[in-house]
């Protein structure tokens, strides 16, 4: 088959390096080789003008693509339950339940939204990661856009670097907070503990909008828009303002139960193990007829219930 044309631009974190080293952190799912394969082919423009591995990228500068069809996962099949949104022939509109890993990985080899990906369509196996072009935390919920053509895929990738999709999530914080804000403050790796993210001036840039739906006596409902989508982002972020989300196992500090909370609250707060988070509306444009479309996720029923009872509690209700 013809290849399809991907474009990528060059970000500040890829400025000055090789071109087949940027190229892999564009595409972690490609193996390098098969990269420097492409490049050596020809199958790789920078600025339109063939390339060497070797030669430098800068900021702004534009890649070209074209990637030959091949099988891009070896991941199994399985029978996993998803919600399903939306279809047709180039895209699959998701509500992932809380609890489902997106990508197979150390300690989830199986039974992953991939592996059901891949049950549900045998063809994604010729895409990159079975069409997953974005993902959510395994105890996030809601919605998400998965590619099921080479064509949507390399359109759904461009969008979401151009920041051209819009990603909106619900949120249960701890702590009253007063106003909504921007947080503008850049993520990467803590330092210490390679399984977290952290707040760090060396890091990627990261903006997360929000503003407070309502105020309880000791959380804040929120509505929170991304401008980036950096790996644990919303959750880093209120962490780092001192108001981690309810439930959250990493960032969430120490197990707090507000003063004067009733039993039923005090038992919710014990028995929700999970982030309090959930994608709740995906908006962007069709990927190949371009038309505007715009997706929503309901709330899960452990998110509504809590939501529920923190009216209740902060009504003077709560039993």
């Amino acid at each position: 088959m013809t290849p399809i044309r991907q474009q990528r631009v060059i970000e500040a974190s890829e400025h000055g390096l090789r071109l087949d080293q940027a190229l892999h952190r564009l595409m972690p799912d490609i193996s390098r080789s098969r990269q420097q394969e492409w490049i050596r082919a020809g199958q790789v423009l920078l600025n339109g003008a063939p390339a060497r591995p070797k030669d430098k990228v800068a900021v702004g500068d534009r890649l070209d693509l074209d990637i030959p069809e091949s099988r891009k996962t070896l991941d199994r099949p399985e029978s996993i339950e998803f919600g399903l949104l939306y279809e047709d022939a180039h895209l699959f509109v998701i509500d992932k339940p809380a609890g489902l890993v997106v990508h197979p990985a150390a300690g989830h080899a199986s039974g992953t939204l991939l592996n059901g990906l891949l049950h549900r369509d045998p063809k994604l196996e010729q895409l990159p990661r079975a069409g997953i072009v974005h993902r959510l935390d395994k105890d996030t919920s809601g919605v998400m856009v998965v590619a099921r053509s080479l064509q949507a895929h390399a359109a759904l990738v461009e969008a979401l670097q151009q920041r051209r999709v819009s990603r909106r999530y619900v949120a249960i914080a701890q702590g009253r907070i007063t106003a909504g804000q921007t947080i503008d403050a850049p993520i990467a790796r803590h330092p210490v503990d390679r399984k977290r993210m952290a707040v760090r001036d060396d890091g990627k840039e990261a903006v997360t909008h929000f503003t407070v739906r309502e105020r309880y006596p000791a959380h804040s409902l929120l509505d929170v828009r991304l401008e980036t989508g950096r790996t644990h982002q919303i959750r880093v972020h209120l962490a780092w303002l001192k108001h981690p989300l309810l439930g959250d196992p990493v960032y969430g500090g120490r197990f707090h139960v507000p003063r004067g909370a009733s039993d039923a609250l005090r038992d919710a707060l014990h028995g929700f193990r999970r982030q309090a988070l959930h994608a709740r509306e995906l908006q962007f444009e069709h990927p190949v007829s371009g038309e505007a479309l715009s997706f929503e996720a309901p709330l899960p029923d452990d998110m509504s219930g809590m939501i529920d009872l923190l009216r209740r509690e902060a009504d003077g209700h709560g039993g």
